[in-house]
């Protein structure tokens, strides 16, 4: 039975939180990455994909809201329109990325990584042994094992 240790890329290419995004971009499309790890002094502490920084191209919802008793109630939270800005306005990989994500270990096994990325949606998956990162099982490895067999 394949484990991730068996399929994982080892050392994969990561970035820093300080990584511009045009800079990260770059290494995406050059890489052909689904996602990157985000690593600071080793420790794993986000995630970036394609998906984070193709959602900065996002409209803002506008605010809508509704009048009770003379005065204006939103209908979506201030938190949630501020966060929407920032991201839309982030210039480096820690203000979009994904913090704490999902993480596999090197023990996980290959069946449990298929529904970990069908069900979650998830495309790349770190690999953390130890608090440590090790490897990354993203798609084109799930293929490769399975055009190997």
């Amino acid at each position: 039975m394949n484990t991730a240790a068996d399929i994982m890329t080892a050392d994969p290419v990561t970035v820093a939180p300080n990584t511009t995004l045009h800079d990260a971009a770059k290494l995406l499309l050059d890489g052909h990455f689904n996602g990157l790890p985000v690593v600071e002094e080793g420790r794993l502490v986000g995630m970036l994909t394609q998906s984070d920084i193709i959602s900065m191209d996002r409209k803002v919802k506008s605010p809508s809201f509704f009048l009770l008793l003379g005065g204006y109630i939103p209908m979506q939270l201030p938190g949630q329109l501020s966060r929407d800005l920032q991201r839309m306005a982030a210039t480096t990989v820690g203000e979009i990325m994904s913090p704490e994500p999902f993480t596999i270990t090197p023990q996980t096994t290959a069946e449990e990584i298929a529904d970990i990325m069908v069900e979650k949606r998830y495309y790349s998956l770190p690999v953390v042994d130890n608090g440590r990162l090790v490897g990354i099982v993203g798609m084109e490895d799930m293929l490769k094992r399975l055009a190997s067999d």
